[in-house]
């Protein structure tokens, strides 16, 4: 086996291992299922070293990676709560008595919940991993002027419904996105 291969993706695995981890962390309901995300994102990468970019387009792509893993994930979680509705319901109670279940940010939540796959996913692109157009564009196969419309678009629709909830949004409300790490 070429030392090179084993090399190279042990530098990309350390450069990119935090923020993969983050950027599932922050889409799975628990540690368990970030983790085996991050897993699969990373034997995904490890089979298709030929196709990973160099560079920071490495990150980018896995990026990519993640984003199809989770969906996969998400698809398989959604067919296994549709058999288990009953736990459903009772982790539904268990969490609703959460300490962090304050009234406005548990609203905020559920509407963000509410929004569609996509827009839910370019605002989390930007504020949680904290990716420009064109990290999000390459992130998602996308141009950068589709990130453009398609984020101005998730941003109105989430201010609307947040509007209609009664929420409104003051300089000291917004959220402001943490510094990258690199």
């Amino acid at each position: 086996m070429d030392n090179a291969r084993p090399a190279r993706f042990e530098a990309v695995y350390r450069e990119t291992y935090g923020q993969i981890r983050a950027y599932a962390a922050r889409r799975c309901d628990s540690p368990q299922d970030a983790a085996d995300v991050v897993a699969e994102t990373f034997t995904v990468a490890w089979r298709r070293m030929d196709e990973l970019p160099p560079g920071e387009e490495a990150t980018l792509w896995l990026y990519g990676v993640a984003r199809n893993v989770l969906a996969n994930h998400h698809r398989s979680e959604a067919r296994r709560q549709a058999r288990s509705v009953e736990l459903d319901a009772g982790m539904a109670d268990l969490y609703a008595d959460s300490p962090d279940s304050g009234g406005e940010l548990k609203a905020i939540a559920q509407i963000f919940r509410a929004l569609p796959d996509d827009d839910r996913e370019l605002l989390s692109l930007v504020a949680w991993e904290c990716l420009d157009r064109r990290e999000i564009a390459t992130a998602m196969g996308l141009s950068r002027n589709a990130v453009r419309v398609r984020l101005h678009r998730a941003r109105r629709r989430f201010s609307r419904a947040l509007t209609e909830a009664g929420i409104r949004s003051t300089p000291k409300s917004r959220p402001v996105p943490a510094e990258r790490s690199l």
